[in-house]
């Protein structure tokens, strides 16, 4: 069986929960005692030399990267599908992919990370309001692309909203008020059963 090496607390590791449950598939779950510095023992390194989560381990075969998993995944196991079939729509869903991680993933993470485990005195104020204003430049951009549609790519649930659903549950934490067609995505995102089984403890 394969192995999903992960943190309930991790964005990352919850595309691949979410990818795992959409598509019927079954994981022996390893949680991560990241707080015991588990991802720093050298038995995990030898695994995942950067040290993080999630971490894909099959029959010998490794990968620690979000949307490689999510592509080896979908590959792999192609029914029910989480692209389109035509070369277009998988390049438009590579792209959204991708803009995701650099348009909002990043910038999440500099303003989730201090809000969830540091002190506020320790909070970079002026990087955190530097990311705030990408994210909502980057959200303008998706509210004309999703304008008349309910998914991004083919009008269809995809590996795109896989990528998003981890980082768009945070939106009211980091007191982003989405335009209203990027509000209507994100409620129907994180409506399914996927998103709801895998919701972190805030």
């Amino acid at each position: 069986m394969a192995k999903l090496h992960y943190h309930p607390l991790s964005t990352y590791s919850r595309r691949v929960r979410i990818a795992l449950i959409e598509k019927g598939l079954t994981a022996d779950l390893v949680e991560l005692d990241m707080a015991g510095g588990a991802h720093r023992a050298p038995a995990y390194l030898a695994l995942n030399p950067y040290g993080r989560v999630p971490t894909f381990e099959e029959d010998g075969f490794i990968l620690y990267e979000s949307t490689a998993i999510l592509e080896y995944l979908e590959a792999s196991h192609p029914t029910p599908p989480l692209v389109p079939a035509d070369a277009r729509g998988r390049a438009l869903v590579a792209m959204h992919m991708k803009l995701c991680d650099i348009q909002l993933a990043r910038q999440t993470g500099i303003i989730i990370f201090p809000k969830r485990f540091l002190p506020k005195e320790r909070w970079d104020q002026a990087a955190m309001a530097q990311a705030k204003k990408e994210i909502e430049k980057h959200l303008g951009v998706l509210e004309t692309q999703l304008r008349g549609k309910q998914y991004l790519v083919a009008d269809r649930h995809s590996l795109v909203e896989v990528c998003y659903a981890p980082f768009v549950e945070f939106l009211s934490l980091m007191e982003i008020t989405p335009p209203p067609g990027v509000a209507a995505w994100v409620a129907r995102m994180l409506e399914r059963p996927s998103a709801r089984e895998t919701k972190p403890p805030m």
